[in-house]
């Protein structure tokens, strides 16, 4: 079969759906790929470096298999052969129309933003990549547009303040923002409706700022959903305290198939400082910003500049194109089991159910809910994760039990055992209650290191095995030695062990 990738008809669009380095790989796939004149002139892939990795230049429109950006237009679908697969950005959920048009025609349509929010199907997540890259991005406009510096220095001619920038939104695009913004030297701050994002914050150097309400829940989709209004109430305080502060806001949130939520009022942006920058993330749904305009920057009366740019993947262009059609390859890969050049739909396989848009004259959107690995469903007793059940917490009563029985035992072998025993069977389980507790409240984070530094404490061991070494048994002392080699070994390995993690913490 052919792929064929055709000129983006979308204005201003400047990246493309395959690269010179992906048509090497769909060739190995056993596909024949056709590029139309030009098509990776924007993205700065010439037609000889297409022709150099094998592909040919001509009409691609003759091609059973369409790459794309953005879907085809109207004049690009009529050239198309009917039953030609097209795969590319489609939004289904809010293009319904385009989607029948597809159907009518009888094409199949794959829409690479549809894909769902599952482990096995990221690295076909077009979303994520280009939101990694919008979110670079969007604080390299702000950069340009604040014209300081974000990092703090000390010069001769005075202290300059680090720059303080409020990320609102911690998706894919929010992490990115924030590790892009801290590794500049700025202050970040970030809020999101979901909290298990709080922890992801804290890694990229960021601080969170909770919104404290009783509908904030781990998200089921992986996604933020729409909030309540009591909710929204006590986000909105939060950001009009914080916008007089900030330097920079960066805004990202989205609610799939519906409007951008305002977060940031007029009033908010009048109250920031003069010279501040917003970038709304959102400004192709609508805008997160009161003031947004799509596609411009405009500065408002007191000096505040509101980005509204909807391209900020393809103003890196040849990096976005690379991630895209990455993607697609790893399609290809999914849906060419043979690696004979056919392209073949599973149709039970929830990932390609998922993205099939339309197909055989109908319209298959919108596909059968997944289940998602973000919050796995639950039962009374039990909640199954890939097959695999996993208790639920031990209840109180049942707790209590086990340490009644536990003490029952404790006071039973304390009794049948000699007077000389007593005192140590009594530290020694008393050492497991507390070492238990104290084990438990540490983070799981810290758990490798902790143990390698106190693997120190075999040095108990070393020191009793020692004393016993020369005891004239020679079983004794046969154990005794066994026991300072063993322990030794668990001492110095942990040290090692915990001085090997410190390197890599270390600049070379």
């Amino acid at each position: 079969m052919i792929i064929g990738v055709l000129n983006e008809a979308l204005p201003g669009e400047t990246r493309v759906a395959a690269t010179p380095t992906t048509v090497e790989k769909l060739i190995e796939l056993g596909y024949g790929v056709v590029i139309e004149p030009g098509a990776g002139a924007e993205s700065s892939f010439s037609d000889d470096s297409y022709v150099a990795a094998g592909a040919s230049i001509g009409d691609a429109a003759t091609a059973d298999i369409i790459f794309g950006i953005n879907a085809p237009s109207a004049a690009q679908l009529d050239r198309l052969r009917e039953g030609t697969t097209v795969i590319s950005l489609v939004s289904p959920a809010i293009n319904p129309d385009l989607v029948a048009d597809l159907a009518r025609r009888r094409i199949t349509a794959l829409a690479m933003d549809a894909v769902p929010r599952i482990s096995r199907a990221q690295s076909l997540d077009v979303l994520s990549s280009m939101a990694n890259i919008a979110g670079y991005r969007a604080v390299i406009e702000a950069a340009n547009a604040f014209g300081r510096f974000f990092t703090g220095q000390i010069t001769a001619a005075g202290k300059v303040p680090p720059a303080k920038v409020l990320v609102a939104g911690v998706g894919v695009a929010g992490l990115a923002a924030i590790g892009t913004a801290g590794g500049m030297g700025a202050i970040v701050y970030a809020t999101d409706p979901r909290p298990e994002v709080a922890d992801q914050v804290v890694s990229l150097g960021g601080k969170y700022l909770e919104v404290a309400a009783a509908d904030v829940e781990v998200s089921s989709t992986g996604y933020a959903k729409e909030m309540s209004d009591d909710y929204n109430a006590r986000a909105a305080a939060l950001y009009a305290t914080w916008a007089p502060e900030i330097d920079i806001l960066i805004t990202t949130a989205l609610i799939p198939g519906r409007a951008a939520p305002i977060l940031i009022t007029a009033e908010m942006v009048a109250s920031m400082k003069r010279g501040s920058v917003i970038v709304d993330m959102a400004a192709a749904n609508g805008g997160n910003v009161e003031g947004t305009v799509k596609g411009e920057v405009v500065v408002t009366a007191n000096g505040v500049t509101i980005i509204g740019y909807t391209d900020l993947p393809g103003r890196l262009a040849a990096q976005a194109s690379q991630l895209f059609s990455t993607n697609l390859v790893n399609l290809m890969k999914l849906m060419t089991p043979g690696k004979d050049g056919v392209l073949v739909i599973e149709w039970e396989d929830v990932v390609q159910r998922g993205i099939t848009v339309a197909r055989d004259g109908e319209v298959t959107w919108p596909p059968p809910a997944v289940q998602v690995s973000a919050a796995p469903t639950q039962s009374v007793a039990e909640k199954v994760i890939d097959e695999a059940p996993v208790k639920v917490p031990m209840s109180t009563a049942r707790r209590f039990t086990y340490v009644g029985i536990g003490a029952a035992i404790l006071l039973l072998l304390v009794a049948a055992s000699p007077p000389s025993f007593r005192v140590h069977l009594t530290v020694f389980f008393l050492a497991i209650v507390i070492g238990n507790y104290v084990i438990g409240s540490v983070h799981h984070a810290l758990h490798t290191p902790l143990m390698s530094v106190t693997n120190a404490i075999s040095g108990i061991i070393v020191v009793g095995a020692l004393l016993q070494i020369g005891h004239g048994n020679t079983a004794i002392t046969v154990l005794a030695f066994v026991a300072v080699l063993v322990a030794s070994i668990n001492v110095f390995g942990g040290f090692a062990v915990t001085r090997r993690m410190l390197s890599m913490f270390s600049r070379s």
